[in-house]
């Protein structure tokens, strides 16, 4: 079996070819611990926890490595533990909030069923490493000093280019250095060359986090965002590895600008040989946004009544999220989380109690075809139609969706009379293979908390659920 992976880099589906079969390596983008994950962010971790597994099948547990990053020095981190801690010290603030969201996430995540990466490194663990990139940089001239600062200029990478040392900047975006500059906000400041330059390393006040700074610099400072998942993959994963994921959104600046810096230091045409991105996420047709009333935390959706009036279980979440092919864009609605739960109501009543079962060729052939997870759950529901109880409960256990727990309700006797007359006509509907009138009436029952189970004698058996 072939794995098939879509590469932003070169915009087409690829066959997955590992740099090494034994060591099968995996870079994403993880969170900027300063606020609880919102219902976007768990988008790349449940769509990479996907990838993870499929990885695993593939090539065995022991030759996959995941590594996602932890952010935990940022300009947003220290202003959210100012404003929230103002009677600690900045750098006591900073650790607190950091340590308290990154436990916030875990937990989040964890509801959703992903599975813990290999490796979970903090930015504030690879200063040194961070150093290392920007003195190569400094060294090479492609990075200089400016004002305390360390900026890379993309000129400079695009002259080397030229002769065919290193990629292009721009070449996975697309876009060439004017129209980057044209659709992009740059920061102008007077120690910039070129306002496309970007900051490598800028200095710390005298109350922020800071470390020794490279390139000669005296005073203390902290480094930019996008070196820091250049050095935590290069610990990691080495100077050039399998694959790099994350949002559709980070492609420019922050993927463009960690191709730059691993590329330019190391002298390799990729950091990555393969790019996968996820589609966008809006909340009811509408982009999420605090200003719209749309914004919604994944621990919001978990404990509190603020989408849909209610609480929703964690891997319904998780179903609604693989409904939608994950390079698409997704419309996260009420109706769609409620049609999830639907489903995974009456798929966890049918293989409650099924014996262990292999996971059947369809499915993985569907995930094998760029992580196909709308095809894969129509192939379910077609083990659901043909009983095959086994071979589905396999299948939410391999995309990390847990059964639903039931909740068993007594029954007055008209209401059972009245199942056992609709399951009859159901049955009769079976007989002369109208399959269309015999789903009807088994979400009919289902609406209304009666989940069908057909056993392999060719009986019908039931029970209800709140």
């Amino acid at each position: 079996m072939t794995l098939i992976l879509y590469d932003t880099l070169t915009r087409k589906k690829r066959e997955f070819v590992p740099i090494d079969p034994e060591r099968i390596r995996l870079y994403v983008c993880g969170p900027t611990v300063y606020d609880f994950a919102h219902i976007g962010n768990a988008r790349p971790v449940i769509v990479f926890d996907v990838l993870f597994r499929l990885l695993r099948r593939f090539y065995g547990d022991q030759h996959v490595t995941y590594v996602r990053n932890i952010t935990d020095v940022e300009d947003k981190i220290n202003e959210r533990a100012a404003r929230d801690f103002p009677a600690l010290a900045l750098n006591e603030a900073i650790r607190h909030l950091t340590e308290t969201t990154a436990k916030q996430f875990h937990h989040d995540i964890g509801a959703l069923g992903c599975l813990p990466p290999s490796l979970e490194p903090r930015a504030t663990e690879h200063i040194e490493e961070m150093r290392d990139i920007i003195e190569r940089l400094v060294k090479g001239g492609f990075a200089y000093v400016a004002q305390d600062h360390v900026l890379f200029s993309p000129a400079a990478m695009d002259q080397a280019a030229k002769s065919g040392a290193l990629p292009r900047y721009g070449a996975l975006a697309n876009r060439t250095l004017d129209e980057m500059l044209a659709g992009a906000r740059v920061d102008v400041a007077p120690y910039k060359r070129d306002p496309m330059d970007f900051v490598l390393w800028k200095p710390s006040k005298e109350d922020e986090p800071g470390w020794s700074s490279p390139g000669g610099i005296r005073t203390k400072g902290r480094p930019g965002w996008h070196i820091e998942c250049s050095a935590m993959s290069w610990k990691h994963l080495g100077e050039v590895f399998d694959i790099h994921g994350g949002g559709i959104d980070l492609v420019f600046p922050h993927h463009e600008n960690e191709i730059a810096q691993s590329c330019s230091a190391f002298g390799h045409q990729r950091m990555a040989n393969y790019w996968m991105h996820n589609g966008f996420l809006q909340v009811e047709g509408q982009k999420m946004s605090k200003s719209l009333g749309n914004f919604v935390t994944i621990d919001e959706l978990l404990t509190t009544e603020k989408f849909g009036g209610r609480r929703w279980p964690g891997q319904v979440l998780r179903l609604a999220m693989l409904a939608t092919q994950y390079r698409q864009p997704i419309d996260w609605t009420v109706a769609g989380l409620n049609e999830a739960e639907r489903v995974l109501k009456d798929w966890s009543a049918f293989s409650e109690d099924a014996p262990e079962g292999a996971l059947p060729r369809a499915v993985l052939d569907a995930l094998a075809d760029d992580l196909n997870t709308p095809k894969a759950i129509t192939t379910m529901h077609g083990l659901r139609r043909s009983g095959q109880s086994a071979e589905l409960r396999e299948s939410l256990r391999f995309l990390g969706i847990k059964p639903l727990a039931k909740e068993r309700v007594a029954l007055r006797g008209d209401e059972i009379h009245w199942i056992e007359a609709r399951i009859a006509e159901r049955n009769q509907a079976r007989a002369r293979k109208d399959w269309k009138e015999a789903d009807r009436i088994r979400d009919e029952l289902l609406a209304s908390g009666i989940v069908l189970r057909d056993n392999k004698d060719g009986n019908t058996s039931w029970e209800a659920t709140a």
